[in-house]
């Protein structure tokens, strides 16, 4: 587990973590009474549900990206099917090469993938060593420095193994499951998309879309180097390929700061030529520090024209886009014609074959077969096999000319690069929760999760000081009128103490708490609490229901807020 710190400054506490994500049913475990039953035998391990408060928080980051990327950039949105034909996979590569290696444990019938285990077992042992060499009395083992040596220069090359390669070094390190320490059968290639059919029949195979974000990197190594550098110095530089690729990673970056990540716990990290995808030519991810170790979140690659030239060549469609040039282009060049009521007769069932080869010809081929031509009177054309077993063919100037000519062209035909984007939202949000997690400095018991009004699943939390029959029908009002808004709020006037109702909605992220007390019933006046500094302020319903909403649309800050209206000074109720 990586050593991490909160916001507060203290020790990261993954267990007490994800007791309080369990606790406050961010997610479960999917299926949890069939895992723990006894006869149970299936393996539903890395599934999850989302409980109400997980949901909310899905669907307010998702709601921000599509704000982000589409609607403030003025995007076109398509949503297409998750299942894909197999031609359509085979043509773009994914059928032969999207692929891991995988190992079995025949005892645990658990299959791991192999570069993972490699990693996950050196990297325990390097860890074992390091806590050996500082506590003598441990029973850890200790590694000599060769062998240390050793395990750092293979984790460092971790992307360049293969199967075979990763099937040596799982049997010369002795290299087992670390659940139950079996050993584990030779590395085979494991295709990483769900195969199905469309219908009963097994003659249309698809598949589900590939998923792009992959499983999680190890942290850096002694080898590795980690720069900042601004993304235009990046560009010029050409670390980023192009100005499109680098734009993209720069939103990616304001992006994931606007839903909470820690800008300390973020980076970018280039991938090798020998671990760059298929149809790649540049791809960057972005990894987010968890305890868990660098996590990749999002990928960004810039696929070039990979995609549309491939499936163009595979259908004979053109996917290529026309744009109306500003000024009309004027082109000069060499141009072959056929005389095609001599070309049928002539060369019989070759003519179709002929007139492609013909067709394919370049621009300096051309010229020196024009020269050849007005010359010789005949030129000599290679192309596919013919009827006769030749690769070429004679034409004959009567059949073939060949001119130079100069023609307008109004619009610019060209294949479009593809930047694609890729987010893994469940990663996102996990690590986020992490990021925004920290406890009260005069009481850990006191967690909270401070997450930014645009993600908390609640806005807003009311309360009634106490259960005076007077406060009901106003904080019934104020619920009703910050629905209406489509802001999410809760009320609670359950009997524990104001400070521990705040404080249990603390745990869930709720960022705004309005009290309605006494006062409220004098003056109608409200108080409004910010979750992080508890401050809070004091005006009329109107102010602040305006305030919140303010708030929650991102027109203004707690600190403009708290300047504007009046700070209430009365007694701390919460303790």
């Amino acid at each position: 587990m990586a050593n991490l710190t909160t916001s507060s400054g203290d020790v990261f506490n993954r267990p007490q973590f994800e007791s309080l994500l369990k606790r406050r049913f961010f997610f479960t475990e999917a299926f949890e009474v069939y895992r723990t039953a006894p006869n149970y035998k299936g393996d539903n391990r890395g599934l999850y549900d989302y409980g109400p408060p997980g949901c909310g928080m899905l669907a307010n980051i998702v709601n921000e990206w599509r704000k982000h990327f589409v609607i403030e950039e003025n995007m076109l949105e398509v949503d297409c099917t998750a299942i894909t034909p197999e031609a359509v996979l085979k043509t773009s590569g994914h059928v032969d090469r999207f692929a891991d290696w995988m190992c079995r444990d025949p005892a645990k019938g658990e299959y791991l993938r192999a570069d993972h285990l490699v990693e996950s077992v050196l990297e325990t042992r390097l860890a074992n060593s390091r806590l050996a060499a500082a506590d003598p009395q441990s029973k850890m083992e200790r590694l000599d420095n060769a062998k240390v040596e050793q395990y750092q220069e293979i984790l460092a090359r971790m992307d360049n193994y293969d199967g075979p390669e990763l099937g040596k070094l799982i049997r010369e390190l002795d290299i087992r499951n670390p659940n139950g320490g079996g050993k584990v059968e030779e590395p085979t290639a494991f295709n990483l998309m769900f195969r199905s059919t469309i219908g009963p029949s097994s003659a249309s195979p698809v598949y589900f879309r590939p998923e792009t974000a992959q499983d999680k990197k190890t942290q850096l190594s002694g080898q590795s180097s980690i720069s900042s550098m601004p993304i235009g110095k990046a560009v010029e530089t050409k670390l980023v390929d192009n100005e499109t690729l680098g734009y993209f990673l720069a939103r990616v970056y304001l992006f994931l700061l606007k839903i909470g990540v820690d800008p300390q716990k973020l980076r970018f990290r280039q991938h090798l030529d020998n671990e760059m995808a298929h149809y790649a030519c540049d791809c960057w991810d972005a990894e987010l520090l968890t305890s868990y170790g660098w996590i990749e979140c999002v990928g960004c690659a810039d696929r070039s024209a990979y995609d549309l030239t491939v499936h163009s060549r595979e259908t004979g469609t053109p996917l290529t886009v026309k744009q109306a040039r500003a000024t009309p282009l004027e082109i000069t060049e060499w141009k072959a014609t056929l005389e095609k009521r001599l070309v049928g007769p002539r060369f019989k069932k070759d003519a179709k074959t002929i007139e492609l080869a013909v067709g394919q010809l370049d621009q300096e081929h051309l010229r020196q077969l024009a020269t050849e031509l007005a010359e010789k009177g005949v030129v000599t054309i290679p192309t596919d096999e013919l009827a006769n077993g030749a690769n070429f063919v004679e034409l004959t100037s009567d059949v073939c000319s060949i001119k130079q000519t100069t023609r307008v062209e109004t619009t610019r035909e060209y294949t479009p690069n593809v930047i694609e984007p890729s987010f893994g939202i469940g990663r996102i949000l996990y690590s986020i929760l992490e990021h925004v997690y920290w406890s009260r400095p005069q009481d850990i018991a006191r967690e909270v999760l401070s997450l930014p009004i645009l993600v908390a699943p609640v806005k807003v939390l009311l309360v009634p000081l106490s259960n005076n029959a007077g406060f009901k029908p106003v904080v019934k009002a104020l619920a009703s009128r910050l629905r209406a808004m489509g802001i999410a709020n809760n009320v609670d006037s359950s009997s524990v103490s104001i400070g521990r109702r705040y404080a249990r909605n603390d745990e869930l992220g709720t960022p705004l708490g309005i009290t309605v007390d006494i006062d409220t019933l004098k003056d109608g006046s409200v108080t409004l609490r910010e979750r992080d500094s508890r401050v809070q302020v004091r005006a009329s319903q109107d102010e602040i229901v305006q305030a919140i909403r303010d708030l929650v649309a991102g027109a203004e800050t707690w600190d403009e807020v708290s300047k504007r209206l009046p700070v209430f000074t009365g007694q701390s109720q919460e303790g």
